[in-house]
């Protein structure tokens, strides 16, 4: 079998077996032949707007079915999907579209956004049953557009360099999973990136894709039950409620069929990996280490981190070193920046940005600001973002550490450490927490964290809030919160007990 359109691929499976079950979503749900139905329908649409092979299409959408009818009808009519959530308060979508330039906006929304042509989507108006018209064979030149707000806040764009084309002999996600016939839930939203590549990889492969309209916890396991799915995508903040559900609720589901659990996009603490490597073992527990712009990748098994706990894998896609702020390389063991490169034998980038520049060095290696270490065997290992670590009294402290540490309180249901400016030190470190105050007061913090870190990583000041700090993709704007703090809009700060002396290392 040659490469195919992922249009033309998508209706093969519904020739094939048209009633299979292609998206399910809460209540409802789509079988290949309606999914074929309606998004030729609306692709009808989109060309009637004026779309043309190439143009972008935002498609701002929660997580539901019509989301795919809006993503396979940009493929069949040759556009660039690019997903942002529908939440996004009016002046960041406008700036947004004014980066994109769409040609279209698909919503549900009553009126669109000024000065962009509005296609209204219900997926129950289109299957009227009536012939539809046929559709050319075209290949959008990119399959999506991610959609990121970057370390600046500045919206920026990230337009994959893959076309929208189906290869059956590339194995999916890495020969690990996604299949005819499988079944994948994905629980995260699907304006971000990871869930857009799980779902849209496991609908080309020909898996039933079940997402949730938002993630629960039980409603999670529960789908897995339900639909006896093989694969399931997380993030560590899904991972830790789902761990931390009593016995009686977490064991009451039937989840054996599932042959892999992926997780990615922020740091999973040592003790939550083990605890779910304990649950349903080592090799079904997969991470990958990656960004949007998919320049390289790193994949760990369970088995492979039982050896080397803490590391996220070794590079299975593009290549990656460890370099200074130049991006010379440095040697085995030394900490710096992880500076990735796309396969040299690739005749295309992987990406291209609107609105930003890669930061690059002449022979093409980037950074995206990550600061890890390769052990002898090629072993990437990870410390934090390099804009997000607190130096304080000469000393680094990496926030993801931290929050690693005040995670394991069973009582914290998220975290984000920062720094705050001291006379003293230059940086204190500061936590915000989404806890209870009566269930974790600052002293049984203190005291809890001292037997996990050493005493100048320990927080010196607490804030506790009644929201989450992470979305339902693990995503924090530990930027955000550090200058709402600094003008004056974070919560009261509660010094923490301090035991001794809070020195550095060198006695700083």
């Amino acid at each position: 079998m040659s490469t195919v359109s992922y249009p033309r691929r998508l209706s093969d499976l519904a020739i094939a077996d048209p009633d299979r079950l292609a998206v399910v979503c809460g209540p409802e749900s789509l079988t290949r032949a309606q999914l074929d139905e309606a998004s030729t329908r609306l692709a009808h649409r989109l060309l009637a707007q004026g779309v043309v092979v190439g143009d972008v299409v935002t498609v701002a959408l929660p997580n539901c079915v019509e989301w795919f009818v809006a993503y396979v009808a940009c493929w069949k009519a040759g556009a660039i999907p690019q997903a942002v959530s529908e939440q996004l308060p009016r002046t960041e979508l406008e700036a947004i579209v004014a980066l994109a330039a769409p040609r279209a906006v698909i919503s549900r929304w009553p009126a669109g956004v000024a000065g962009c042509p509005h296609v209204g989507i219900d997926h129950r108006d289109l299957l009227d049953g009536s012939p539809v018209p046929g559709l050319p064979d075209v290949v959008s030149p990119a399959w999506k557009i991610a959609t990121s707000g970057g370390s600046t806040g500045r919206p920026k764009l990230i337009v994959s360099g893959d076309p929208a084309l189906f290869d059956p002999r590339v194995p999916r996600m890495w020969g690990r999973g996604f299949r005819d016939g499988g079944v994948v839930v994905v629980p995260g939203p699907l304006h971000h990136n990871g869930p857009v590549l799980w779902a849209c990889e496991a609908l080309i492969a020909g898996s039933l894709v079940v997402v949730l309209e938002r993630f629960e916890p039980e409603r999670t396991l529960a789908a897995v039950e339900e639909f006896g799915a093989d694969v399931l995508y997380t993030v560590p903040t899904m991972m830790k409620r789902i761990i931390n559900l009593d016995d009686e609720a977490r064991l009451r589901y039937d989840i054996s069929s599932l042959e892999s659990v992926w997780h990615m996009a922020e740091p999973c603490p040592a003790w939550l990996k083990r605890r779910w490597i304990d649950w349903l073992g080592p090799e079904r527990i997969v991470e990958i280490y990656s960004a949007a712009e998919q320049q390289a990748l790193t994949l760990i098994t369970g088995s492979e981190w039982l050896e080397r706990p803490g590391s996220v894998g070794r590079v299975v896609v593009g290549q990656m070193r460890i370099g200074n702020e130049r991006g010379e390389p440095l040697g085995t063991g030394e900490r710096g920046e992880v500076w990735l490169r796309g396969d040299p034998a690739r005749a295309t980038p992987m990406y291209r940005y609107i609105g930003a520049e890669a930061r690059s060095t002449e022979d093409g290696w980037e950074s995206l600001g990550d600061v890890g270490w390769f052990d002898d065997d090629g072993y990437l290992y990870m410390a934090d973002r390099l804009q997000d670590m607190v130096l304080s009294g000469g000393v680094n402290v990496y926030p993801a550490e931290v929050e690693a540490a005040i995670l394991e309180h069973p009582a914290v249901r998220s975290v984000a450490v920062i720094g705050l400016p001291d006379d003293d030190r230059g940086n204190v470190v500061h936590a915000v927490l989404e806890a209870d105050p009566r269930e974790v007061p600052p002293e049984d913090l203190a005291t809890f964290l001292r037997e996990r870190l050493i005493a100048y990583k320990v927080p010196r000041s607490v804030e506790y809030v009644d929201h989450p700090l992470r979305s339902d993709a693990g995503k924090v704007r530990r930027g955000e919160l550090r200058n709402e703090r600094l003008n004056g809009r974070g919560g009261k700060a509660v010094a923490m007990p301090r035991t001794g002396r809070m020195s550095s290392p060198s006695g700083g």
